[in-house]
């Protein structure tokens, strides 16, 4: 029996207990619990406190829905009819609850009160949409029920502005369900309040309640919610990483992988919904007054099939898929450059009536899909739309591997085929750069194709390429160039972020690997950029720009026979710094810039005995000045080494170079311990919550170059402050002779190369140089 609020909140312990080690219930069977349970206390509790003719209990919220998570608060309205003593029998029922101490939204109204207050509060309206009784006077509920649906479908078209602009609003400020690395599955854009808004505007009888793929989304993300609940043990919307791998286990989805691509799927699915439906329920909101005796708007031609109406791009009357090969991405192309959606209905006939194209590929329709791709932005919502309709598998059967598949690297902000359309969109920007904007156009969308299969995702990816560009009607040596473009397609950002530029060897090896191809080359260029842009905030920089330049016009003068540039000149600037440090042997500091600024710190190149060497002691006192370096290059010159620096303030803005000059000296006389200074800062500064259990380990790796000489040691981990004074200095005191350091910062990943000169480290000497980077970096 469950007879005190006490009981009930023991009752429902027990139903989250998982004795033996095994779960009790599964998510919807533990909601239908809940609910059962707080339904039964809540009709006793009532019966007990008098609840007759004239009073009902009614349940919003996720009680009204029957989507009541372990920790959901609960919503309830005592209604009454005006002629009761409710204030007493409120308190019998709220009292209780509150004692026990269960969260409780509450109100007490008449009918007439609640659709008053109803008009006023979006959010009040649409949770009265869903009231369902509890208990005493069913014909009252029944009442607020018909009342409450019948203001709302009167008055729809007075607050469908306000809807709109709120569901915008929340979106804006949740995030993409599908997208965010950590979703919140309530509000989000594709969260569970797009569901209710959907059924909000069913209720309008504006559009069709929502069918099986947007039901099995929503189950899908309550059944998420309601693990979320439990693990945490109290109300929680937002999925952090590190719940991801129990939750995907209880709804036996393999691992967070697996979860996060069926909840970004879901996601997509209710998103799309939920903009449609807004869209349709546009269209069908009651015309009044003149607007009534309008004439429906004239279909305007926009072309060969393709017509705007209300707003939307359409099928002209007589347009046929099946006799116009190119109409599906006609009317794609359309929208994309016009900016205009298609409409819905447009999408499902041509769902149901577009055949598969025949291979090759109508050269229109090709046409078509370069027009569709150089869209820029407008690319993105347009194939979003295809893909949701099937239309776009159909027409690239390859895109299902990819589809929803989360990234394994975290400086990735999208799934991977969100990824390469955004490729897509970054790539359009770039197409006057190149001599085939074509074929940096479907390289965009095709470079990472090769995901999700195993293997390398380059290899796998060139052979899909090659067959895919087969299919679209491009001669041979389109598929040949298509093909080194996916294969290659993280060869110059990986070399020139990893690798001595000045080394005659590294520029050898990318033009051997192109096949001395110039076009190739081009295309990679530009391609390297629009990768890094659609990849996520940061990766793409000023530096790294400069360093993918400089690569790409060493190996166009050796393809074209011409004496590959030796190691530039310092810069006056530089020079004079140099100059500096030769003339008093102190170590001499530049800043230019302001928020992303370059700081030149020039030092005496001779080893010292002990303390740090110039680049660990350099970087300390960055770190220590809260600074953050996204890329470094080291240029040794004589007896001073020059170490070059791109940085960002953490917070305020840029410190005085010549406290970083003192700090510098202090470090390298030995009056000030970088080692405890850091150690200060970062128990300081770190974050209240700090993610590290959940942070990939870090590696070292190993590359030798038989042409130079140079062994190239590679650190791949999570960033942290002062990760590159501790490396550094991890590599001085095994003695190793450092030739040049690249250094790049992507979010919160660092991926950290260093040329290693004289001797080639032995192997054993290797494991003991790893094991002393990875402690540093630890």
């Amino acid at each position: 029996m469950v007879d005190s609020a006490d009981d009930l909140v023991a009752a429902k312990a027990a139903l989250l207990r998982t004795p033996g080690g095994r779960r009790r219930l599964r998510p919807e069977a533990l909601r239908t619990a809940l609910v059962d349970l707080h339904d039964f206390w809540l009709s006793a509790r009532a019966a007990a406190a008098g609840l007759g003719a004239g009073v009902a209990l009614v349940a919003v919220g996720a009680l009204g829905r029957r989507e009541l998570a372990p920790h959901s608060d609960l919503d309830l309205v005592l209604l009454h009819d005006g002629r009761h003593e409710i204030e007493r029998l409120a308190e019998r029922l709220w009292y209780p609850l509150w004692n026990a101490g269960i969260g409780l939204d509450h109100s007490v109204r008449t009918p007439g009160q609640a659709v008053a207050v109803a008009a006023g509060d979006l959010c009040a309206a649409m949770g009265l949409l869903e009231a369902r009784h509890i208990a005493g006077d069913a014909e009252l509920s029944g009442t607020l029920h018909a009342a409450v649906r019948r203001a709302w479908r009167a008055g729809i078209r007075g607050r469908f502005d306000e809807i709109t602009d709120a569901a915008a609003q929340r979106w804006r400020t949740a995030g993409d369900v599908a997208h965010r690395v950590e979703p919140d599955l309530k509000n989000g854009h594709g969260g569970l309040r797009d569901v209710q808004l959907l059924d909000a505007l069913a209720a309008a009888q504006l559009v069709e309640r929502p069918g099986g793929e947007v039901a099995a989304a929503h189950a899908l993300l309550l059944d998420v919610r309601t693990e979320l609940h439990r693990l945490a043990g109290r109300p929680r919307d937002v999925m952090r990483a590190q719940d991801a791998d129990e939750i995907a286990a209880v709804l036996d989805l393999g691992d967070r992988f697996e979860l996060a691509r069926a909840l970004s799927g879901a996601a997509r699915a209710v998103a799309f919904a939920a903009e449609v439906g807004l869209r349709a329920a546009r269209g069908g909101l009651p015309r009044r007054g003149l607007a009534a005796l309008r004439r429906t708007p004239v279909r305007r031609p926009l072309g060969s099939g393709v017509v705007e109406h209300l707003g939307e791009v359409a099928l002209a009357r007589g347009a046929s898929a099946t006799r116009d090969p190119a109409l599906v991405l006609r009317v794609a192309a359309t929208a994309a450059r016009t900016g205009l959606p298609m409409a819905p209905a447009t999408l499902h006939r041509l769902a149901d009536t577009a055949p598969e194209l025949r291979e090759p590929w109508p050269r229109p329709a090709l046409d078509e899909l370069l027009s569709l791709l150089g869209a820029g932005r407008g690319t993105v919502g347009v194939v979003e739309a295809l893909d949701r309709t099937g239309l776009w598998g159909r027409l690239f059967p390859e895109w299902g591997a990819v589809r929803d598949l989360p990234p394994r690297d975290r400086a990735h902000l999208w799934t991977v085929d969100r990824h390469l359309v955004e490729t897509c969109a970054q790539a359009a920007r770039l197409t006057t750069r190149v001599a085939r904007p074509d074929l940096l156009l479907v390289g965009a969308l095709l470079h990472d194709i090769g995901k999700g299969r195993g293997g390398d995702h380059s290899v796998v990816g060139a052979s899909l390429a090659t067959r895919i560009a087969g299919r679209l009607g491009l001669g041979a040596s389109d598929v040949a160039v298509l093909g080194a473009l996916v294969r290659h397609h993280l060869l110059l950002p990986h070399t020139a972020t990893r690798r001595d530029l000045d080394d005659p060897a590294t520029v050898t090896r990318v033009v051997d690997a192109l096949g001395g191809n110039g076009l190739v080359l081009d295309l990679l260029d530009a391609l390297a950029e629009a990768d890094a842009l659609a990849t996520g905030p940061g990766v793409w920089s000023p530096w790294k720009q400069r360093l993918i330049r400089d690569l790409t016009g060493r190996a166009r003068a050796l393809m074209a026979g011409e004496p590959l540039p030796g190691p530039g000149p310092l810069s006056a600037a530089n020079r004079e710094l140099a100059a500096a440090v030769l003339a008093d042997g102190r170590p001499q500091v530049r800043m230019s810039g302001t928020e992303a600024a370059s700081v030149v710190v020039a030092a005496p190149a001779a080893a010292r005995v002990e303390g740090p060497g110039p680049l660990s002691a350099a970087a300390g006192v960055l770190a220590l000045h809260s600074l953050q370096v996204y890329a470094a290059e080291l240029r040794t010159e004589g007896t001073v080494v020059v170490h070059e620096f791109l940085v960002s303030p953490r917070f305020g803005g840029l410190p005085d170079p010549a406290l970083i000059r003192a700090d510098l000296i202090r470090v390298l006389d030995g009056t000030l311990v970088l080692a405890d200074a850091l150690a200060r800062k970062e128990r300081d500064y770190a974050p209240a919550a700090p993610a590290a259990h959940d942070a990939a380990p870090p590696r070292v790796l190993w590359f030798d170059d038989e042409a130079s000489g140079v062994v190239v040691l590679e650190l791949r981990g999570t960033d942290r402050i002062g990760l590159l004074h501790r490396v550094a200095a991890a590599l001085e005191g095994c003695g190793i002779e450092l030739r040049w350091a690249r250094v790049s910062t992507l979010g919160s990943s660092v991926v950290d190369s260093f040329g290693v000169g004289g001797r080639r480290p032995a192997e054993t000497e290797r494991r003991r140089v790893e094991q002393a980077v990875l402690a540093a970096a630890g």
